[in-house]
């Protein structure tokens, strides 16, 4: 029982020690959570309103906040009576080992920063890096989301975007369109080539300036193969290259002019 006792009175001198100090830190993190909180989103808010470019919007948003939080906790565990230059020599020390650990991450966090400064895209470009094509939809400070043409997330570390070779379909505004079309060898080669140019000219997608051009590009074993260019706008690439892939054969039929296709050879016996 004297033990039980000693163990009780000392339990009560830590409590009146340390719990005003337990009190305080955790209503300071509480508080200073929600504060960040709020900095966070009203500062989002009027990053939106001075039209700031997202990409650069969200990597800072998440930067300021992971900077916010530590900072917070430092405060938290100095309340707790814990030396301030003590915790920082074992954050240095962690910070090290965890360094060492974790260079496929630091490289990554840099990388995110060289994206940043560098701009060689942004949130909705389309883009091809790393064997993926698709749509930025969002930039970390790790890594980077694309949305695929199937709709698919693909996440990219930002080790690699910034260190690779990366095709930006979307910053000159504009993309050719390529399409191949062959048509017999016994075909009036310029009127194929009128009939292809106004199935061009007349989709309104189809942009005039640099002009849409069809010209001879190969002289096949069984056709003449023409290449059929246009430019339109990256948003609109895939409207306009179906439109042109079926619009080509129906304006060919009706137009009386053949597309070759393999043939069955029977062999008499």
């Amino acid at each position: 029982m004297e033990k039980a006792q000693e163990w009780f009175n000392y339990g009560i001198e830590l409590a009146k020690e340390f719990g005003p100090k337990l009190i305080t830190a955790i209503l300071i993190y509480i508080i200073g959570s929600w504060l960040i909180r709020k900095l966070i989103g009203t500062t989002g808010r009027v990053m939106s309103k001075s039209k700031y470019d997202e990409s650069l919007q969200k990597f800072l948003l998440n930067l300021v906040s992971w900077a916010l939080k530590i900072f917070l906790i430092i405060i938290v565990v100095s309340r707790l009576g814990v030396d301030v230059t003590t915790f920082a020599a074992l954050i240095a020390a962690a910070g090290l080992a965890v360094g060492l650990a974790l260079q496929g991450s630091l490289s990554n966090f840099a990388g995110g920063v060289l994206i940043m400064i560098f701009r060689p895209y942004k949130i909705g470009d389309v883009i091809e890096a790393q064997g993926v094509l698709g749509a930025v939809k969002e930039i970390e400070i790790f890594t980077t989301k694309l949305t695929t043409p199937e709709n698919k997330l693909a996440i990219v570390p930002n080790g690699a975007m910034a260190n690779g070779n990366i095709i930006n379909y979307t910053a000159e505004g504009k993309i050719r369109v390529d399409i191949t079309i062959g048509i017999g060898y016994d075909e009036d080669i310029k009127q194929a080539k009128d009939v292809l140019l106004e199935v061009l000219t007349s989709n309104p997608k189809v942009l005039k300036d640099p002009a849409p051009t069809v010209n001879v590009s190969n002289l096949g074993e069984s056709s003449v193969d023409l290449a059929v260019r246009s430019f339109s706008t990256p948003g609109d690439y895939w409207d306009v290259y179906f439109a042109t892939m079926e619009n080509c054969k129906l304006a060919l039929d009706a137009a009386g002019i053949e597309i070759p296709y393999p043939h069955a050879v029977e062999i008499q016996k």
